[in-house]
Protein backbone atom coordinates (compact mmCIF):
# COMPACT_ATOMS: atom_id res chain seq x y z
CA UNK A 1 0.00 0.00 0.00
CA UNK A 2 2.82 2.40 0.86
CA UNK A 3 5.33 1.32 -1.76
CA UNK A 4 5.20 4.86 -3.11
CA UNK A 5 7.25 7.24 -0.86
CA UNK A 6 4.94 10.18 -1.53
CA UNK A 7 1.84 8.21 -0.45
CA UNK A 8 3.56 7.16 2.79
CA UNK A 9 4.56 10.73 3.60
CA UNK A 10 0.99 11.93 3.04
CA UNK A 11 -0.37 9.19 5.33
CA UNK A 12 2.07 10.11 8.10
CA UNK A 13 1.06 13.75 7.82
CA UNK A 14 -2.65 12.82 7.93
CA UNK A 15 -2.12 10.60 10.97
CA UNK A 16 -0.21 13.37 12.75
CA UNK A 17 -3.04 15.81 12.16
CA UNK A 18 -5.61 13.31 13.47
CA UNK A 19 -3.61 12.70 16.64
CA UNK A 20 -3.16 16.44 17.14
CA UNK A 21 -6.87 16.96 16.65
CA UNK A 22 -7.78 14.25 19.12
CA UNK A 23 -5.28 15.65 21.64
CA UNK A 24 -6.69 19.17 21.34
CA UNK A 25 -10.24 17.83 21.78
CA UNK A 26 -9.19 15.90 24.86
CA UNK A 27 -7.42 18.98 26.21
CA UNK A 28 -10.50 21.11 25.54
CA UNK A 29 -12.66 18.58 27.39
CA UNK A 30 -10.22 18.60 30.28
CA UNK A 31 -10.20 22.40 30.35
CA UNK A 32 -13.99 22.48 30.33
CA UNK A 33 -14.16 20.13 33.31
CA UNK A 34 -11.48 22.12 35.12
CA UNK A 35 -13.29 25.41 34.56
CA UNK A 36 -16.53 23.85 35.76
CA UNK A 37 -14.80 22.66 38.94
CA UNK A 38 -13.25 26.10 39.50
CA UNK A 39 -16.63 27.81 39.15
CA UNK A 40 -18.30 25.26 41.41
CA UNK A 41 -15.70 25.75 44.16
CA UNK A 42 -15.92 29.53 43.78
CA UNK A 43 -19.71 29.40 44.08
CA UNK A 44 -19.44 27.25 47.22
CA UNK A 45 -17.08 29.76 48.85
CA UNK A 46 -19.41 32.60 47.86
CA UNK A 47 -22.47 30.85 49.26
CA UNK A 48 -20.65 30.34 52.55
CA UNK A 49 -19.18 33.82 52.98
CA UNK A 50 -21.58 36.01 51.00
CA UNK A 51 -25.00 34.33 51.02
CA UNK A 52 -26.80 37.67 50.61
CA UNK A 53 -25.74 39.65 47.54
CA UNK A 54 -27.62 42.67 48.89
CA UNK A 55 -25.04 43.13 51.66
CA UNK A 56 -21.80 41.73 50.23
CA UNK A 57 -20.06 41.78 46.84
CA UNK A 58 -18.53 38.54 45.59
CA UNK A 59 -17.96 38.36 41.83
CA UNK A 60 -15.76 35.78 40.11
CA UNK A 61 -14.29 35.98 36.60
CA UNK A 62 -12.32 33.02 35.25
CA UNK A 63 -9.96 33.31 32.27
CA UNK A 64 -8.77 30.16 30.52
CA UNK A 65 -5.08 29.34 30.22
CA UNK A 66 -2.42 26.80 31.10
CA UNK A 67 -2.93 28.18 34.62
CA UNK A 68 -6.50 29.56 34.84
CA UNK A 69 -6.68 33.18 36.02
CA UNK A 70 -9.35 33.89 38.63
CA UNK A 71 -10.29 37.50 39.39
CA UNK A 72 -12.16 37.98 42.68
CA UNK A 73 -14.04 41.25 43.19
CA UNK A 74 -15.32 41.35 46.75
CA UNK A 75 -15.98 43.37 49.89
CA UNK A 76 -14.75 40.39 51.92
CA UNK A 77 -10.93 40.09 52.16
CA UNK A 78 -11.31 36.66 53.76
CA UNK A 79 -12.97 35.41 50.57
CA UNK A 80 -9.63 35.51 48.73
CA UNK A 81 -7.89 33.35 51.35
CA UNK A 82 -10.86 30.95 51.45
CA UNK A 83 -10.79 30.61 47.67
CA UNK A 84 -7.04 29.91 47.64
CA UNK A 85 -7.52 27.27 50.33
CA UNK A 86 -10.38 25.62 48.43
CA UNK A 87 -8.37 25.42 45.19
CA UNK A 88 -5.30 24.13 47.01
CA UNK A 89 -7.30 21.42 48.77
CA UNK A 90 -8.76 20.34 45.43
CA UNK A 91 -5.29 20.25 43.84
CA UNK A 92 -6.18 23.00 41.38
CA UNK A 93 -3.47 25.45 40.34
CA UNK A 94 -4.81 28.94 39.64
CA UNK A 95 -3.55 32.52 39.54
CA UNK A 96 -5.85 34.57 41.79
CA UNK A 97 -6.13 38.33 41.34
CA UNK A 98 -8.03 40.04 44.19
CA UNK A 99 -10.02 43.23 43.52
CA UNK A 100 -10.98 44.34 47.00
CA UNK A 101 -13.71 46.91 47.53
CA UNK A 102 -13.64 49.82 48.28
CA UNK A 103 -11.76 50.21 44.99
CA UNK A 104 -8.32 51.75 45.51
CA UNK A 105 -8.79 53.72 42.27
CA UNK A 106 -11.08 56.11 44.18
CA UNK A 107 -8.18 57.30 46.32
CA UNK A 108 -9.31 59.19 49.42
CA UNK A 109 -12.85 59.75 48.13
CA UNK A 110 -14.41 56.87 50.07
CA UNK A 111 -17.55 58.48 51.53
CA UNK A 112 -20.59 60.44 50.45
CA UNK A 113 -23.78 62.00 51.82
CA UNK A 114 -27.09 62.05 49.94
CA UNK A 115 -28.00 65.50 48.61
CA UNK A 116 -31.54 64.88 47.25
CA UNK A 117 -34.72 64.73 49.33
CA UNK A 118 -34.96 61.11 48.19
CA UNK A 119 -32.31 59.34 46.09
CA UNK A 120 -33.06 56.26 44.00
CA UNK A 121 -30.78 53.23 44.39
CA UNK A 122 -30.55 50.88 41.40
CA UNK A 123 -29.71 47.22 40.87
CA UNK A 124 -27.22 48.11 38.12
CA UNK A 125 -25.57 51.43 37.12
CA UNK A 126 -28.33 52.59 34.79
CA UNK A 127 -31.31 54.97 34.97
CA UNK A 128 -33.48 52.19 33.56
CA UNK A 129 -32.43 49.58 36.11
CA UNK A 130 -34.71 48.22 38.83
CA UNK A 131 -35.01 50.49 41.87
CA UNK A 132 -33.82 48.46 44.85
CA UNK A 133 -34.25 51.03 47.62
CA UNK A 134 -34.06 54.75 48.38
CA UNK A 135 -32.05 56.97 50.71
CA UNK A 136 -33.11 60.28 52.21
CA UNK A 137 -31.07 63.48 52.23
CA UNK A 138 -28.28 63.38 54.78
CA UNK A 139 -27.86 59.60 54.64
CA UNK A 140 -24.12 58.80 54.92
CA UNK A 141 -22.73 56.02 52.71
CA UNK A 142 -19.49 54.20 51.95
CA UNK A 143 -18.36 54.31 48.32
CA UNK A 144 -17.24 50.94 46.98
CA UNK A 145 -16.48 51.74 43.33
CA UNK A 146 -17.42 53.99 40.42
CA UNK A 147 -18.73 52.98 37.02
CA UNK A 148 -19.67 55.66 34.52
CA UNK A 149 -21.84 58.20 36.30
CA UNK A 150 -22.79 55.84 39.13
CA UNK A 151 -21.31 54.81 42.46
CA UNK A 152 -21.74 51.45 44.13
CA UNK A 153 -22.57 52.40 47.73
CA UNK A 154 -23.12 50.69 51.07
CA UNK A 155 -25.77 52.45 53.17
CA UNK A 156 -26.13 52.38 56.97
CA UNK A 157 -28.43 49.32 56.76
CA UNK A 158 -25.52 47.54 54.96
CA UNK A 159 -27.48 47.45 51.69
CA UNK A 160 -25.34 47.64 48.52
CA UNK A 161 -26.70 49.32 45.39
CA UNK A 162 -25.92 51.83 42.63
CA UNK A 163 -26.61 55.56 42.95
CA UNK A 164 -26.31 58.37 40.39
CA UNK A 165 -23.35 60.64 41.26
CA UNK A 166 -25.65 63.68 41.07
CA UNK A 167 -27.43 62.41 44.20
CA UNK A 168 -24.25 62.39 46.29
CA UNK A 169 -21.77 64.81 47.84
CA UNK A 170 -18.45 62.94 47.58
CA UNK A 171 -16.09 63.35 50.56
CA UNK A 172 -12.74 62.23 51.88
CA UNK A 173 -12.44 61.04 55.49
CA UNK A 174 -11.80 64.53 56.90
CA UNK A 175 -14.74 66.17 55.13
CA UNK A 176 -16.95 63.24 56.10
CA UNK A 177 -16.00 63.49 59.78
CA UNK A 178 -16.54 67.26 59.65
CA UNK A 179 -20.04 66.65 58.30
CA UNK A 180 -20.81 64.14 61.06
CA UNK A 181 -19.52 66.48 63.78
CA UNK A 182 -21.34 69.58 62.52
CA UNK A 183 -24.54 70.79 64.24
CA UNK A 184 -27.46 69.50 62.19
CA UNK A 185 -31.24 69.60 61.88
CA UNK A 186 -33.68 66.85 61.00
CA UNK A 187 -36.73 67.75 58.96
CA UNK A 188 -39.87 66.75 60.90
CA UNK A 189 -42.69 68.07 58.70
CA UNK A 190 -44.17 65.50 56.33
CA UNK A 191 -43.34 67.51 53.19
CA UNK A 192 -42.01 70.96 52.39
CA UNK A 193 -39.50 73.11 50.54
CA UNK A 194 -36.37 75.06 51.28
CA UNK A 195 -35.96 78.58 49.90
CA UNK A 196 -33.06 80.72 48.70
CA UNK A 197 -33.92 83.52 51.16
CA UNK A 198 -35.63 83.65 54.59
CA UNK A 199 -39.04 84.15 52.99
CA UNK A 200 -41.47 81.69 51.45
CA UNK A 201 -41.78 83.99 48.42
CA UNK A 202 -38.14 83.47 47.41
CA UNK A 203 -36.94 80.89 44.88
CA UNK A 204 -37.20 77.30 46.04
CA UNK A 205 -33.96 75.36 46.46
CA UNK A 206 -35.44 71.86 46.74
CA UNK A 207 -38.31 69.78 48.06
CA UNK A 208 -38.00 68.07 51.46
CA UNK A 209 -39.48 65.06 53.23
CA UNK A 210 -39.59 63.92 56.84
CA UNK A 211 -36.23 62.49 57.88
CA UNK A 212 -33.99 64.75 55.74
CA UNK A 213 -30.80 65.94 57.47
CA UNK A 214 -28.80 69.10 56.84
CA UNK A 215 -26.21 71.29 58.54
CA UNK A 216 -27.40 74.15 60.76
CA UNK A 217 -25.73 77.52 60.11
CA UNK A 218 -27.90 80.09 61.88
CA UNK A 219 -31.42 81.13 62.85
CA UNK A 220 -32.95 84.18 61.14
CA UNK A 221 -36.46 85.70 61.21
CA UNK A 222 -38.33 82.48 61.94
CA UNK A 223 -36.12 80.49 59.57
CA UNK A 224 -33.15 78.18 59.93
CA UNK A 225 -30.27 78.88 57.58
CA UNK A 226 -29.01 75.48 56.46
CA UNK A 227 -26.29 73.95 54.32
CA UNK A 228 -26.91 70.88 52.20
CA UNK A 229 -24.25 68.15 52.08
CA UNK A 230 -23.15 69.59 48.71
CA UNK A 231 -22.78 73.09 50.26
CA UNK A 232 -25.95 74.63 48.80
CA UNK A 233 -27.37 77.21 51.18
CA UNK A 234 -31.11 77.45 51.88
CA UNK A 235 -33.70 78.45 54.47
CA UNK A 236 -36.46 76.41 56.12
CA UNK A 237 -39.12 77.46 58.61
CA UNK A 238 -38.14 76.76 62.22
CA UNK A 239 -41.36 74.87 62.99
CA UNK A 240 -40.53 72.30 60.30
CA UNK A 241 -37.29 70.97 61.79
CA UNK A 242 -35.72 70.08 65.12
CA UNK A 243 -32.22 69.80 66.54
CA UNK A 244 -30.67 66.58 65.30
CA UNK A 245 -28.64 65.90 68.43
CA UNK A 246 -31.72 66.13 70.65
CA UNK A 247 -33.64 63.91 68.24
CA UNK A 248 -30.95 61.25 67.91
CA UNK A 249 -30.17 61.01 71.63
CA UNK A 250 -33.76 60.25 72.72
CA UNK A 251 -34.48 57.03 74.62
CA UNK A 252 -35.37 53.96 72.58
CA UNK A 253 -38.86 54.34 71.10
CA UNK A 254 -41.95 52.82 72.64
CA UNK A 255 -44.49 50.85 70.64
CA UNK A 256 -46.84 53.83 70.87
CA UNK A 257 -44.23 56.13 69.31
CA UNK A 258 -43.45 53.64 66.54
CA UNK A 259 -47.14 53.18 65.68
CA UNK A 260 -47.79 56.91 65.84
CA UNK A 261 -45.11 57.37 63.18
CA UNK A 262 -46.43 54.45 61.12
CA UNK A 263 -49.94 55.92 61.05
CA UNK A 264 -48.66 59.17 59.51
CA UNK A 265 -48.07 57.06 56.36
CA UNK A 266 -51.74 56.10 56.02
CA UNK A 267 -52.79 56.22 52.38
CA UNK A 268 -49.25 56.67 51.03
CA UNK A 269 -49.05 54.65 47.78
CA UNK A 270 -47.05 51.45 47.46
CA UNK A 271 -43.81 51.99 45.55
CA UNK A 272 -41.36 49.17 44.84
CA UNK A 273 -38.09 50.19 46.52
CA UNK A 274 -39.70 53.23 48.19
CA UNK A 275 -38.63 54.35 51.67
CA UNK A 276 -40.20 57.79 52.16
CA UNK A 277 -43.56 59.51 52.45
CA UNK A 278 -43.48 59.85 48.67
CA UNK A 279 -44.08 56.10 48.40
CA UNK A 280 -43.07 52.93 50.26
CA UNK A 281 -42.91 49.22 49.69
CA UNK A 282 -43.75 46.90 52.59
CA UNK A 283 -40.27 46.69 54.14
CA UNK A 284 -39.42 50.27 53.17
CA UNK A 285 -42.42 51.25 55.30
CA UNK A 286 -41.31 49.27 58.36
CA UNK A 287 -37.67 50.33 57.95
CA UNK A 288 -38.60 54.02 57.71
CA UNK A 289 -41.04 53.88 60.63
CA UNK A 290 -38.12 52.65 62.75
CA UNK A 291 -35.62 55.12 61.27
CA UNK A 292 -37.86 58.11 62.03
CA UNK A 293 -37.65 56.92 65.64
CA UNK A 294 -33.85 56.77 65.53
CA UNK A 295 -33.43 53.04 64.82
CA UNK A 296 -31.82 51.35 61.80
CA UNK A 297 -33.08 47.87 60.86
CA UNK A 298 -32.31 45.76 57.76
CA UNK A 299 -33.81 46.89 54.47
CA UNK A 300 -35.86 43.96 53.11
CA UNK A 301 -38.52 41.72 54.68
CA UNK A 302 -36.40 38.59 54.11
CA UNK A 303 -33.61 40.31 56.07
CA UNK A 304 -35.79 41.81 58.81
CA UNK A 305 -37.18 38.35 59.62
CA UNK A 306 -33.69 37.26 60.69
CA UNK A 307 -33.33 39.81 63.51
CA UNK A 308 -35.08 40.40 66.82
CA UNK A 309 -36.78 37.76 68.94
CA UNK A 310 -39.27 35.15 67.63
CA UNK A 311 -42.88 35.26 68.84
CA UNK A 312 -44.96 32.06 68.81
CA UNK A 313 -48.27 32.52 66.94
CA UNK A 314 -48.73 29.04 65.47
CA UNK A 315 -50.65 25.84 66.13
CA UNK A 316 -48.80 23.37 63.95
CA UNK A 317 -48.27 25.12 60.62
CA UNK A 318 -51.28 27.42 60.93
CA UNK A 319 -51.53 30.86 62.48
CA UNK A 320 -53.79 30.66 65.52
CA UNK A 321 -55.70 33.92 65.98
CA UNK A 322 -56.26 33.50 69.73
CA UNK A 323 -52.60 32.63 70.28
CA UNK A 324 -51.54 35.62 68.16
CA UNK A 325 -53.65 38.05 70.19
CA UNK A 326 -52.29 36.55 73.40
CA UNK A 327 -48.59 36.51 72.47
CA UNK A 328 -48.09 39.44 70.10
CA UNK A 329 -47.33 42.96 71.34
CA UNK A 330 -47.80 46.25 69.51
CA UNK A 331 -44.67 47.07 67.52
CA UNK A 332 -43.89 43.44 66.62
CA UNK A 333 -43.22 42.70 62.96
CA UNK A 334 -45.34 40.12 61.12
CA UNK A 335 -43.90 38.27 58.12
CA UNK A 336 -45.64 36.61 55.22
CA UNK A 337 -44.76 34.36 52.26
CA UNK A 338 -46.95 34.41 49.17
CA UNK A 339 -45.86 30.87 48.28
CA UNK A 340 -46.73 29.38 51.69
CA UNK A 341 -48.16 25.90 51.22
CA UNK A 342 -47.02 25.78 47.61
CA UNK A 343 -43.26 25.23 47.94
CA UNK A 344 -40.96 24.06 50.77
CA UNK A 345 -39.35 26.85 52.80
CA UNK A 346 -41.05 29.72 50.95
CA UNK A 347 -39.25 33.05 50.79
CA UNK A 348 -40.54 35.88 52.99
CA UNK A 349 -42.12 38.44 50.66
CA UNK A 350 -44.11 40.80 52.91
CA UNK A 351 -43.93 42.46 56.33
CA UNK A 352 -46.29 44.50 58.52
CA UNK A 353 -46.31 46.12 61.97
CA UNK A 354 -48.62 44.65 64.59
CA UNK A 355 -50.89 47.15 66.36
CA UNK A 356 -52.72 45.02 68.93
CA UNK A 357 -56.06 43.14 69.06
CA UNK A 358 -55.26 41.29 65.85
CA UNK A 359 -54.78 44.42 63.75
CA UNK A 360 -51.70 45.40 61.75
CA UNK A 361 -50.56 48.24 59.51
CA UNK A 362 -48.94 47.46 56.16
CA UNK A 363 -48.02 48.84 52.75
CA UNK A 364 -50.00 46.77 50.25
CA UNK A 365 -51.32 48.89 47.40
CA UNK A 366 -51.21 51.73 49.90
CA UNK A 367 -50.47 52.00 53.61
CA UNK A 368 -53.56 50.70 55.41
CA UNK A 369 -54.74 48.87 58.52
CA UNK A 370 -56.02 45.30 58.39
CA UNK A 371 -56.87 42.46 60.77
CA UNK A 372 -56.01 38.82 61.30
CA UNK A 373 -59.50 38.30 62.79
CA UNK A 374 -61.75 36.42 60.31
CA UNK A 375 -64.77 38.21 61.81
CA UNK A 376 -63.37 41.74 61.39
CA UNK A 377 -64.54 44.04 58.62
CA UNK A 378 -60.92 44.73 57.66
CA UNK A 379 -59.88 41.06 57.72
CA UNK A 380 -57.02 40.36 55.28
CA UNK A 381 -57.21 36.67 54.29
CA UNK A 382 -54.21 36.97 51.96
CA UNK A 383 -52.05 37.89 54.96
CA UNK A 384 -53.74 35.67 57.56
CA UNK A 385 -53.26 32.59 55.37
CA UNK A 386 -49.67 33.35 54.36
CA UNK A 387 -48.20 34.46 57.70
CA UNK A 388 -44.90 32.73 58.37
CA UNK A 389 -43.29 34.41 61.35
CA UNK A 390 -43.42 37.19 63.94
CA UNK A 391 -40.45 38.96 65.49
CA UNK A 392 -40.12 41.31 68.46
CA UNK A 393 -37.77 44.16 67.53
CA UNK A 394 -38.07 46.88 70.18
CA UNK A 395 -36.46 44.98 73.12
CA UNK A 396 -33.66 43.85 70.76
CA UNK A 397 -32.42 47.37 69.96
CA UNK A 398 -28.63 47.30 70.25
CA UNK A 399 -28.30 43.72 69.01
CA UNK A 400 -26.98 42.69 65.59
CA UNK A 401 -28.43 44.84 62.78
CA UNK A 402 -30.88 46.71 65.06
CA UNK A 403 -28.81 49.82 65.66
CA UNK A 404 -29.50 53.22 67.16
CA UNK A 405 -28.58 55.99 64.72
CA UNK A 406 -26.38 57.64 67.37
CA UNK A 407 -24.40 54.40 67.71
CA UNK A 408 -23.84 53.77 64.01
CA UNK A 409 -20.27 54.58 62.82
CA UNK A 410 -21.52 56.19 59.59
CA UNK A 411 -23.49 58.75 61.62
CA UNK A 412 -21.18 59.33 64.58
CA UNK A 413 -18.03 61.43 64.45
CA UNK A 414 -14.87 59.99 66.04
CA UNK A 415 -14.07 61.48 69.45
Amino acid sequence: MFNHPMRFAKFVAFLTLMIAGLSSKALAATDSLLLKKINTLAATVGKSLAPDKRTAVYNIEVKEGAVPEVTVETTLPQAVDSLRAAFSKAGIKTAITPKLLPDSAMGDQRYAVVTLSVANNRHTPSHGAEMMTQMMMGTPVELLKKQGGYYLVRSPDFYISWVDHDALAIMDAKAFNDWKAAPKLIYTADFGFSNAEPTMKSLRVSDLVKGNLFKLIAKEKGFYKIAYPDQRIAYIRTEEATDYQNWVSRPNPTAEQLLSTAKTFMGVPYLWGGTSLKGVDCSGFTKTAFFLNGIIIPRDASQQVLVGEPVDVFEGDTVNFQKSVKNLLPGDLLFFALAKGKVPNPRITHVAIYMGEGRFIQSAGRVKINSLDPNAADYAPSQALTMMSARRILPAIGTTEIIRVDQHPLYTAPK
